[in-house]
């Protein structure tokens, strides 16, 4: 099974933009207006353009908006450096949302991209996540 990862944009320009700054993605595909494919990571990931204030779904009363929100579901990328991924991501125009933090498995960064999604910095320490997992 593959995995895609979606992420709503409202100007693909500036995400583009972005991703490849703060993230180090490149173009792989584009379709259209309608959005690209970026690779880099273990996973691709676009960025599909929809405009602020439209339905998700015909099943919702939810609507795209693009400050920052919550939502369940979000995107985390493992970086080898988390003070120059920070950094980077910060000129970049991602907004840290609090002091990196360090646990048994590594450290953390909470971001904002410029969309308002939710994205986080990980740099993974010692045996990375095996640190916490259950025998």
């Amino acid at each position: 099974m593959d995995l895609l990862i979606n992420v709503d944009v409202d100007d693909l320009a500036k995400a583009i933009t972005f991703y490849e700054q703060a993230i180090g993605l490149q173009v792989s595909r584009r379709f259209g207006s309608f959005g690209v494919e970026m690779v880099g990571a273990s996973s691709p990931v676009y960025l599909l353009m929809k405009q602020g204030g439209t339905k998700p779904s015909a099943a919702t009363d939810e609507v795209r908006r693009y400050s920052r929100h919550w939502t369940p579901v979000h995107v985390d990328f493992v970086v080898p450096a988390i003070e120059a991924a920070v950094a980077r991501a910060k000129k970049a125009g991602a907004i840290c949302e609090d002091d990196i933090q360090t646990h048994r498995w590594g450290r953390i960064a909470h971001m904002a991209d410029p969309f308002g999604h939710g994205i986080c910095l990980i740099e993974f320490l010692g045996r990375g996540y095996d640190e916490i997992a259950d025998k």
